[in-house]
């Protein structure tokens, strides 16, 4: 689904380079539930959003689906971004002036998709994620961990391909992300592929496999740690990302 090849990342002015991602490797297969750890600093937001196809990368290989995004121009990446990718994110970014089914109608519009195709989406990505009632609803009507269901939906609603989360509890007190978490374990059971940014290790823990990001490189957590391998629950070996 997700594979990436040396893949850099480098900042430029006129006195100094910043590598904010070097010699980064991952794949990612269909179906797999990732999480993505690190240090502030070290990498895994640069990662997100070029995943997303958000942001460019400086050198290395990326292909998405099995399509090499290296060669893409903004065009052709804001249409794939569109048509395979879903976004979760920290702060919801829902529109504060539309109700919960116009917010999860947006992306579709951008589809030219017709009106009655984008209201059906809606209607069922709201019901997965359990929410049919507050359909007409403003985000301000709704608790933090109601929005993030509803910025789930909205990523449902386009049938992503891969689903990317930047920290999607991190705006939310214990009981709700524990909430937001099993639902993404159920989207994952369900066959979703996500890869999922996060600082908490108690959350990390509940993916399928956990990636481990410093210094802008995948690293081995067991090596880096000089602990034995089998204490670690399913940590990346570096030759996989």
């Amino acid at each position: 689904m997700l594979k990436m090849n040396a893949l850099s990342k480098v900042y430029r002015t006129e006195m100094v380079e910043t590598y904010a991602l070097r010699n980064f490797n991952l794949q990612v297969k269909e179906g797999e539930f990732v999480a993505v750890t690190g240090p502030s600093g070290s990498g895994k937001t640069t990662f997100l959003t070029i995943a997303g196809l958000l942001e460019a990368f400086s050198g290395g290989t990326y292909e998405l689906d099995g399509v090499d995004v290296s060669r893409m121009n903004d065009t052709q990446r804001s249409r794939i971004r569109n048509e395979k990718i879903g976004f979760i994110f920290q702060a919801f970014n829902l529109i504060p002036d539309l109700n919960v089914l116009d917010n999860i109608e947006v992306p579709l519009r951008y589809r030219g998709m017709g009106a009655a195709e984008r209201k059906k989406r809606a209607a069922d990505a709201l019901a997965r994620v359990g929410l049919s009632a507050r359909a007409k609803h403003y985000p301000a009507e709704l608790s933090g961990g109601q929005q993030q269901r509803v910025a789930i939906a909205r990523a449902l609603a386009g049938e992503p391909r891969l689903l990317l989360a930047d920290e999607p509890t991190g705006n939310l007190d214990s009981s709700m992300a524990r909430s937001v978490m099993d639902l993404l374990e159920e989207l994952h059971r369900d066959g979703a592929t996500i890869v999922m940014v996060t600082h908490d290790p108690q959350l990390a823990a509940r993916a399928q496999r956990n990636v481990h990001v410093i210094d802008g490189q995948v690293v081995d957590i067991a090596a880096e740690l000089h602990l034995d391998p089998g204490l670690l629950r399913q940590a990346s070996p570096a030759t996989q990302g």
